[in-house]
């Protein structure tokens, strides 16, 4: 049986369209998965500081200040604030004063809430603490995020501890956890609660304060 010339060009031409169609599903394939590699790879890049001429070990009593809140969600610090305290008293590396203490600290030494406290004003709470170092911290992100259709909840912190005999800032860290992905924009989802994100990003930076 004979196959002619115009029913054999239309089946070549039927091959190379289904063909095309395939190399730029492929193609799209690997480019999500590029994306999504450089997403995670840069959400791995860890932002801290730890001053190389303190000795660490010498930090054993830690107090950690209300922490400042730039976000408008109402008394988020204070969630947060709660899971750290929580989460650094747990490791057994430092002991963490407890928040009324910290509390009753700050308004014997008479420093204004809500503000960062200068050097002289570090010295004199470490000294009425009795403490070796405060932590203070700025809530920059915290809640939903929204772009086009797609959302997710996003956490960013920053935290700084300071040695109270010097005054000194002796390490820094910030941590970025959720925010919308590559993958919720093109397949949907709204990302993960609240409390897991808050969790990690807490993880993070308790690894990088005791990975000096």
């Amino acid at each position: 049986m004979q196959i002619s010339k115009s029913a054999t060009d239309a089946f070549l031409a039927r091959l190379w369209f289904w063909q095309r169609r395939r190399d730029r599903r492929c193609a799209k394939l690997l480019m999500l998965s590029a994306l999504v590699a450089l997403a995670a790879g840069c959400s791995l890049s860890p932002r801290t500081y730890h001053d190389p001429n303190m000795d660490f070990s010498m930090i054993q009593t830690v107090a950690v200040l209300p922490f400042a809140n730039l976000t408008n969600h109402k008394n988020a610090e204070d969630r947060v604030r709660d899971v750290f305290m929580n989460m650094l008293l747990s490791t057994g590396g430092v002991y963490v004063l407890p928040a009324g203490e910290v509390a009753r600290g700050i308004s014997r030494s008479q420093i204004p809430a809500g503000s960062a406290p200068s050097i002289d004003e570090i010295k004199k709470l470490g000294a009425v603490l009795g403490t070796d170092a405060v932590i203070a911290g700025v809530l920059k992100e915290y809640g939903e995020v929204r772009s086009g259709t797609a959302a997710a909840n996003v956490l960013s912190l920053s935290l700084q501890l300071i040695e109270v005999e010097t005054g000194r800032i002796i390490w820094v860290g910030a941590s970025t956890k959720g925010g919308i992905t590559t993958t919720d924009r093109l397949l949907g989802g709204g990302g993960q609660p609240m409390n897991t994100i808050t969790e990690e990003a807490v993880s993070e930076l308790i690894k990088m304060l005791f990975k000096g």
